[in-house]
């Protein structure tokens, strides 16, 4: 199994981490904070159906953006996560401070999503772990724990 071609999402932690190794060039080919709807409409391939149907991070909504970046990089891996870091959030469940959702896009079409709520409200832990997360998912797919 090839460790390479990872790309990463919005996870801007994990990217910072990637690229302060000499050579990230050969695993690394970018990486995407998409932080407002003008950026997943400039560099997602966002669509007013998109839009209109937007319920903030989902499961589907993580999938898409790491299967479009996949492909657009013609990588192997993409993470993508969307979620509440917090303090502050809204009253669903998917909106609430220490929810956020990850999808792992593979090359082949096969896509992982898993959701984690750490329960806290805590800004800068709830974003160490959201890395974390998406990095244990990542993982699991590539040694095929994780059912695809």
């Amino acid at each position: 199994m090839k460790y390479t071609d990872v790309v990463h999402l919005p996870l801007g932690l994990i990217s910072a981490t990637l690229l302060s190794f000499p050579g990230a060039s050969k695993y690394y080919k970018g990486g995407l904070t998409l932080y407002t709807l003008e950026s997943r409409i400039a560099f997602a391939g966002w669509t007013p159906h998109h839009i209109e149907n937007y319920k903030g991070p989902t499961p589907d909504i993580v999938s898409g953006l790491a299967e479009h970046t996949r492909k657009t990089l013609e990588s192997t891996y993409t993470v993508s996560e969307s979620g509440t870091a917090g303090p502050t959030g809204g009253t669903t469940r998917n909106r609430t401070p220490g929810y956020v959702a990850l999808a792992v896009a593979k090359d082949g079409g096969e896509t992982v999503t898993r959701e984690v709520e750490t329960g806290s409200s805590d800004r800068e832990s709830n974003m160490v772990r959201f890395a974390l997360e998406a990095l244990k998912l990542l993982k699991d797919v590539m040694k095929g724990v994780e059912k695809l």
